[in-house]
């Protein structure tokens, strides 16, 4: 019986993280899809809940690699930050071009990279510091010409990119007493009994929403379909982190701007401009570089 090679598992892995990788702007798009039919609140609701239940039976075919508490006061807080990032993208789906919104958010990285040294304690380096500073001018090319067309919803992903890197800080603490996979599930259920709670709080106050039973039958099929997405990539991600190191993936992460512009044009006809492609590419090398110099410290 021949067993796998480590090339062989890192090769399924990045394949794995790839396949993820063109998922989720599909997702992405199914959300924008939504927003012409209900509020950006609506449909974070909609698909925060939808993935929490297609994360049922996920967390029945994980069973096995689940440890520690599920539901915690560090889930309830990484599901309020996943709530935020939600909520804060597709705000700006639902008015900017998906690759633009998701190009801005690839700020994270960088904006964890700061965060890592005074909430983890981790040693930043001058030159990671440096290519953040270079990472976040990118950021402000990008957001300029678009917050002049599209006001201050333009700085919508930068915000969903700080909310999630508050919420990998959580993660990494959170993780050290538990498993990942029960952590991000806990976090998942607790998004979706925090949204409910808000909505309810917003049907009781006489505010208008918009009830799922009146939405066309296609919205429901993209609800059902954002939400198994989810559930799909949360196992493909997991396989891959599984099989190769988290250096040698977070790079191809970067492959989501590539589908979100080829779907952002396929679906709605939209296409980045020459700025906002200058300023992506100045994000990804700042990151990629970034991820670099941690595996390169890494390895010392």
């Amino acid at each position: 019986m021949e067993y796998p090679t480590a090339a062989s598992n890192h090769r399924s892995g990045m394949v794995a993280m790839c396949a993820a990788m063109a998922m989720l702007p599909v997702g992405d798009a199914l959300s924008k899809l939504l927003t012409d039919v209900a509020t950006p609140f609506d449909v974070t609701v909609w698909r925060t809940v939808a993935q929490a239940l297609f994360f049922i039976p996920v967390a029945v075919i994980l069973r096995r690699q689940l440890s520690g508490s599920m539901l915690s006061w560090p889930a309830l807080a990484s599901g309020a930050l996943v709530v935020t990032t939600l909520f804060c993208l597709i705000s700006a789906f639902q008015k900017m071009p998906i690759a633009t919104a998701i190009a801005i958010f690839f700020i994270e990285p960088l904006l964890l990279t700061i965060l890592s040294g005074p909430l983890l304690g981790e040693r930043v380096g001058p030159r990671r510091y440096m290519a953040v500073a270079i990472g976040l001018v990118g950021a402000l090319i990008v957001i300029r010409p678009n917050f002049a067309v599209f006001g201050p919803v333009a700085l919508f992903p930068a915000l969903a990119a700080l909310a999630y890197a508050l919420n990998m800080i959580v993660v990494r603490k959170a993780t050290r007493t538990r498993s990942a996979v029960s952590f991000q599930l806990g976090a998942t259920f607790c998004a979706a009994t925090l949204l409910l709670v808000i909505q309810g709080a917003v049907i009781a106050s006489g505010h208008d929403h918009t009830p799922v039973a009146s939405i066309p039958s296609w919205a429901v099929w993209a609800v059902l379909g954002a939400g198994a997405l989810a559930a799909i990539t949360f196992l493909t991600l997991t396989y891959a982190f599984s099989k190769a190191e988290a250096s040698l993936l977070a790079p191809l992460q970067y492959l989501e701007i590539v589908g979100a512009t080829v779907v952002g044009f396929l679906v709605f006809g939209d296409f980045p401009d020459a700025v906002t492609w200058l300023g992506t590419a100045i994000i990804l090398v700042s990151g990629i570089y970034v991820f670099h110099r941690e595996r390169a410290i890494s390895n010392v």
